[in-house]
């Protein structure tokens, strides 16, 4: 007769260091409280005057959209990819160094930056900035390491790999053109490195893991479910995206329907054929109601481009934005990190209550900033949706970092 799973309520830091999920999951939850905490003082301090905060010594919207993009999202990236690139690739799994310098990197990097920020301290921003960008290039390393070892052993190549490495990447390039702005500072290159995260980085990597395991996980808990993820879904939608990214960076806002609308109808179809038509767990249906944000996006983006073709005006602000930002990443964010820290911590594949209470009130938030900047008193709306963000995930960050802390309860290493 099987014992039960021993539950421990003991904290071991040391497990951090067991598999890079742990770390690099850690890091990241750490960061979804201290990078949203400052920015909603910052954002009660300037709507409500409160005199809370010093001058900051960077423009404090850019320093938000670049810790947002590269340092809070990022180490849950790292985490998942360093996991499952050598399992995908029928590789060993990597080591405690391949992983350790890009947790303390990204880690780091945020405190300083938040810290600096917090203190009006240009050199400590300085300082993150560059933590984050040395334990970002170290990471890409680790990442093509498999990639070149699949390919010595005359294996693959693991197409979704190769996506995730070039959006990585990309991601490194853009912290070179923070870097690039901190030496000359030509805000040209702070423009490059926040428009490259959205359309470079982010999007390519959530969408290249969506159609990998979004269809996988249904097709292991729906009865009858046919999974659908041909490979030429990526070989759009990466070409669709760098078309909306160069009409960015060329200030084309009028131009952009034309690529937006498409990418809307594309995702609508991928968001049809994933739908489950059974019954399913919970901790499915918030992958796909996460992911149902996307075409909501890009049909916000068409119609602001083609309110300003008309008007001349942003009208719905960076409402189009945050619905990519907020109800997109940060839906699937939660759906993704609570699905795998279930599973790599020996729990049931079951969305858990802080979970729901994390992901629900997250729409909530999602669609309060969306709709912000056309309700009155926008800065008002803004602040209370910063703080509704850190409702929605302070207990989920603490039941997430204490599970990451302890062993795993069916007693299996990792």
């Amino acid at each position: 007769m099987s014992l039960p799973p021993r539950r421990t309520t003991s904290l071991d830091p040391r497990l951090l260091a067991a598999a890079p999920h742990r770390l690099l999951f850690f890091v990241g939850a750490i960061n979804v409280l201290l990078a949203m905490s400052w920015w909603a003082l910052w954002l009660a301090d300037a709507r409500w005057q409160l005199g809370w905060l010093p001058e900051a010594p960077l423009f404090a919207g850019w320093v938000h959209a670049i810790v947002m993009q590269y340092q809070l999202l990022p180490p849950f990236m790292f985490g998942f990819l360093l996991t499952v690139f050598p399992r995908w690739m029928g590789l060993p799994e990597l080591h405690r160094w391949h992983y350790l310098p890009v947790g303390l990197g990204l880690f780091g990097g945020q405190v300083a930056v938040v810290g600096g920020m917090l203190l009006g301290l240009e050199a400590w921003v300085q300082i993150g900035l560059f933590m984050a960008t040395a334990g970002w290039g170290y990471g890409v390393v680790q990442l093509l390491r498999p990639l070149l070892a699949e390919r010595r052993a005359g294996k693959g190549p693991t197409w979704h790999a190769w996506s995730c490495f070039a959006a990585m990447t990309l991601g490194f390039i853009g912290l070179l053109c923070v870097l690039t702005f901190l030496h000359n500072g030509n805000p040209w290159w702070m423009f490059v490195a926040i428009k490259l995260g959205t359309f470079g980085l982010l999007m390519p990597v959530y969408l290249t893991v969506a159609h990998r395991m979004f269809p996988f996980f249904a097709g292991n808990v729906v009865a009858g479910y046919t999974p659908w993820r041909p490979m030429w879904l990526l070989a759009v939608l990466w070409p669709m995206l760098l078309t909306h990214l160069a009409l960015e960076l060329t200030h084309a806002y009028a131009a952009l329907f034309w690529i937006d609308i498409p990418l809307m109808l594309l995702t609508s179809y991928i968001l049809l054929r994933w739908w489950p038509r059974e019954s399913a767990p919970g901790l499915l249906w918030v992958l796909f109601i996460g992911f149902a944000w996307l075409p909501l996006a890009f049909g916000l983006y068409a119609m602001q481009s083609l309110l300003y073709a008309t008007t001349g005006d942003f009208l719905l602000g960076r409402g189009p934005a945050h619905a990519i930002y907020i109800g997109f990443f940060g839906s699937l964010l939660v759906a993704m990190v609570t699905r795998v820290t279930q599973g790599h911590s020996g729990r049931p594949l079951a969305m858990p209550r802080i979970g729901w209470f994390a992901f629900v009130t997250l729409q909530g938030v999602s669609v309060m900033r969306v709709t912000a900047d056309v309700l009155p008193d926008p800065g008002l709306w803004q602040a209370v949706a910063a703080f509704g963000w850190l409702l929605a995930f302070l207990p989920w960050v603490l039941r997430s970092a204490g599970i990451y802390l302890r062993p795993r309860i069916d007693q299996r290493p990792g």
